[in-house]
């Protein structure tokens, strides 16, 4: 879900599966339907768009519904209907292992924002192509029957919905296609979409801002940059002349990874070093992967595993929670419980006590996958409450808590910088969750003395994080990310990977607003102009609750939508 995740994830290359989606109906070009959820923040309308836009035959064999590209499309309930007539339309590219429903809450506060300042406005959260793999069935039938054990029964019992069976996750083998979907397919599917729904290029100059979540501003800044017809010397149809302005949610507007000299370390991926023939000839025997994964934490399961916790604690948030118990044993989730919800080194070796001894509500247990003070990766962390119910201890795996007294602060940049915690007493009382706004006197204190937390550093209300992840047509994560991105990125000076991204001053062509987290990846480096969100994580910047703590409104879905309003 991170810029920086660039790394982790290419550097445990093994893939497994991807799940088939239902076709698309091809007696129309775009279908758009309406979205119902159960979200607190009103006057905002929502529905998915899918249009299609077919691959070139040499993309290989796909699934039909892979040659349609999807968005959420959130606007103001009282503004116009057409997008044509909107004030303006926020076009947002996900980050990695991120989708559409990421955008949930900051679209819709971003939307409302604007809307109380006489402004309709409109954001569109794009779904990446490689998407068009997930099935959402078991969750969608689990929402609707109100009952999260249909949903697991789908995915790992082999019951049916509707008369349809989960296909199972897919070899490397059975997505031969992805190993033609990278940096240039994804920036072409933004540019072809705009056009298809604004085909005016002035009203797109004129109306629609570009931007996107960690690696989405990447994306973006090879998207000002990109020629779209071949003709170097024409440039209505530059990338940087269909966006009024960038925005950079906790990202910024550059081909290059922040932090990291612009580029990926070749010493973690060695196969850069050969070259992008190498690449890909690499993909397409399949000796390297098509899509990134590894054996546990990041993969197509634990990411669908995700919506799965969603769901029950969209549900039942405070009932007790079996999904550790139910969910059957695999070397996938047992070795991701372990990883995630180990004490200390001693702990994660034996193997007990395990995540099925202690027992948690379905908000707990959705904190302890996804909150800062238990998550153990940066990229992955929200800042949604904190636990309650029994004796919380420090967490020292994967790392001590306190990484500055043994020589070891700069791993901050990958586990963040709060300290973890961690339920302990096994076969003890039934753990809660404390939202974001019940964090206040008596946190638990760490072994140093000082409070894990508080009021100012909570911001994410961790029942409209569980919405986003089970009420979503388009799901909040991306199950299997292109490997190919990757390379492309890395090798994008090479002959053949960006030859169209000649527009080197298209990053720099409009306005640009910068909204980091102030705990995040950009926050961590800020420049003159940021916009920082206090206490935020890098998920934050898109879960953040519209009423805050401090009483004022939430930070980036306001300036976002001032910026827009401009």
């Amino acid at each position: 879900m991170g810029a920086s995740a660039l790394v982790a994830a290419a550097a445990a290359l093994p893939v497994r599966a991807l799940a088939a989606a239902p076709a698309a109906d091809p007696a129309a070009d775009r279908v758009e339907t309406p979205v119902a959820t159960g979200s607190p923040v009103t006057g905002v309308t929502e529905t998915m768009v899918r249009v299609r836009v077919p691959l070139p035959s040499s993309a290989g064999p796909r699934p039909e519904a892979c040659d349609w590209l999807s968005y959420l499309r959130f606007r103001d309930s009282a503004g116009p209907a057409a997008s044509a007539r909107a004030d303006r339309i926020l076009v947002a590219q996900p980050g990695i292992l991120e989708g559409a429903g990421a955008f949930d809450s900051v679209a819709r506060n971003t939307v409302a924002a604007a809307a109380r300042n006489g402004k309709h406005i409109e954001f569109w959260a794009l779904d990446r192509r490689s998407n068009c793999l997930e099935d959402h069935t078991g969750v969608q039938a689990g929402l609707a029957a109100k009952d999260v054990h249909l949903a697991v029964d789908y995915y790992y019992r082999q019951k049916e919905v509707d008369g349809r069976k989960f296909a199972g996750y897919q070899t490397n083998d059975q997505v031969t296609w992805l190993q033609n979907v990278g940096l240039e397919q994804t920036v072409r599917d933004q540019y072809d979409l705009m056009v298809h729904e604004l085909p005016d290029q002035t009203a797109r100059k004129q109306k629609m801002l570009c931007g996107g979540h960690s690696l989405g501003g990447i994306l973006t800044a090879f998207f000002a940059e990109w020629d779209f017809d071949g003709d170097h010397a024409t440039t209505g149809d530059a990338g940087y002349n269909q966006c009024s302005g960038y925005f950079a949610l906790d990202t910024r507007i550059s081909t290059g990874l922040p932090g990291m000299d612009g580029q990926i370390p070749t010493d973690l991926i060695p196969l850069l070093k050969f070259g992008a023939s190498a690449v890909q000839a690499g993909l397409e025997s399949g000796v390297v992967p098509r899509s990134l994964s590894a054996p546990a934490l990041i993969n197509t399961e634990t990411m669908n595993l995700l919506s799965i916790a969603g769901l029950a604690a969209d549900l039942a948030p405070d009932g007790p929670s079996d999904l550790a118990a139910y969910v059957p044993s695999s070397f996938n989730t047992d070795t991701t419980y372990r990883l995630l919800f180990s004490k200390d080194y001693p702990t994660f070796v034996k193997g007990s006590p395990t995540v099925k001894d202690f027992r948690f509500t379905n908000a707990a247990a959705l904190g302890g996958l996804l909150d800062d003070n238990s998550q153990p990766l940066a990229f992955m962390q929200a800042s949604v409450g904190f636990w309650d119910g029994g004796k919380i201890v420090d967490k020292e795996f994967p790392a001590p808590n306190d990484l500055d007294s043994i020589g070891l602060g700069g791993l901050a940049q990958l586990l963040g910088p709060d300290k973890k915690a961690i339920p302990d007493e096994p076969n003890g009382p039934l753990y809660g969750w404390r939202n974001y706004d019940r964090v206040g006197d008596g946190v638990p204190a760490s072994k140093d003395g000082t409070p894990f937390t508080s009021a100012a550093k909570e911001v994410t209300d961790i029942g409209e994080l569980a919405r986003s992840l089970a009420e979503q047509p388009l799901d909040f994560t991306e199950h299997y990310f292109p490997t190919r991105m990757v390379t492309d990125i890395a090798l994008a000076a090479s002959p053949g990977i960006a030859d169209d991204a000649v527009h080197t001053n298209g990053p720099a062509a409009n306005p640009i607003i910068n909204l980091e987290a102030g705990d995040g990846l950009g926050g961590r480096d800020p420049q003159p102009g940021d916009v920082v969100a206090p206490g935020y994580q890098h998920i934050d910047v898109l879960t953040a609750a519209a009423a805050q703590n401090d009483g004022r409104p939430e930070v980036v879905s306001t300036n976002l939508a001032a910026f827009a309003a401009k």
